[in-house]
């Protein structure tokens, strides 16, 4: 069997679901680098595999 206090503490953060006692810490963020599109060049043909049977 729980508490009283228990019962009445959970009570009380169902009442407030989006109030959070905990502290939160901030990262910062840098800004993301500019990315440019970068050319890549002449276009090269496909690469595959040949397998050949010499049985």
């Amino acid at each position: 069997m729980l508490d009283a206090y228990v019962i009445e503490e959970i009570k009380r953060r169902e009442h407030r679901p989006g109030r959070d006692e905990r502290p939160v810490a901030e990262v910062p963020v840098p800004p993301p680098p500019d990315q440019r599109p970068v050319d890549p060049g002449p276009e090269k043909p496909a690469r595959g595999v040949v397998i050949i049977d010499l049985d």
